[in-house]
This record gives structure tokens, C-alpha cells and sequence, in this order.
């Protein structure tokens, strides 16, 4: 059984930063697609961003390009999102998700893509 566990969120100031952690317990990242969605209060899930298995390729949300930037942790099973000038519009709850099919990574990557999701983190950017 595998299970993702986010963390790094919290109230952060129009302009601050974050940076999201998603590690997993059960199974390595090594060889799995890697994304982070959000769900803003009272909206649907929407795509943030994605890595491939070996990182080589990544894509974003235009809503965050220039800001956040995901990236693999090189010694540890974790995958990071970071979030930089936060803007109130980014005030949501955040998941990580993954999904070990070979060949999966496209450009965006839809949640439907991936079987395995954390709990969610929230982050609030206030104004």
C-alpha cells in the first residue's frame, strides 16, 4: 500500500513563499510521474504541475509558471513544489499524486492520469 504524505504548507503573505515536501511511504518515487494539483475553496481540482519519472521533462499551469518551480529530491524519495510570489489566487488545498505507468508524463497532466494521491496540505496566501 502506498501512501503520500504532503507537507509544507500554511498561511504565507501576498508575495512570501512556500515550498511543498511529498514523500511516500511503501514505494519509490524513482521510476513514477509526479504532479501537484490544488483545489481552491469551491472550485474543482485543477492541475498545478508535473515532473517525468527521471525529471527531464516538467510542465505548468500558466496560472503559476515564473512562481513555482517541482523538482525531485536527488538522495530522498520526496518530490518538492516551490511556490514562490504567492498571490491570493493561489490559496487552496494542495495534493501531490503519482502514478507508476510507464510512459504516463504529458503536457498537462490531468488527475484522472494518476492512482495514487496524499491527503492534501492546505496553503492560505493572504492579502
Amino acid at each position: 500500500q502506498v501512501q503520500l504524505v504532503e507537507s509544507g504548507g500554511g498561511l504565507v503573505q501576498a508575495g512570501g513563499s512556500l515550498r511543498l515536501s511529498c514523500a511516500a511511504d511503501g514505494r519509490t518515487f524513482s521510476s513514477a510521474t509526479m504532479g501537484w494539483f490544488r483545489q481552491p475553496p469551491g472550485k474543482e481540482r485543477e492541475f498545478v504541475a508535473g515532473i517525468s519519472w527521471n525529471g527531464g521533462s516538467t510542465s505548468y499551469a500558466d496560472s503559476v509558471k515564473g512562481r513555482f518551480t517541482i523538482a525531485r529530491g536527488s538522495a530522498t524519495n520526496t518530490v518538492y513544489l516551490q511556490m514562490n510570489s504567492l498571490k491570493p489566487e493561489d490559496t487552496a488545498v494542495y495534493y501531490c499524486a503519482a502514478s507508476w505507468v510507464d510512459g504516463l508524463y504529458r503536457e498537462p497532466m490531468r488527475a484522472g492520469d494518476f492512482g495514487f494521491w496524499g491527503q492534501g496540505t492546505q496553503v492560505t496566501v493572504s492579502s
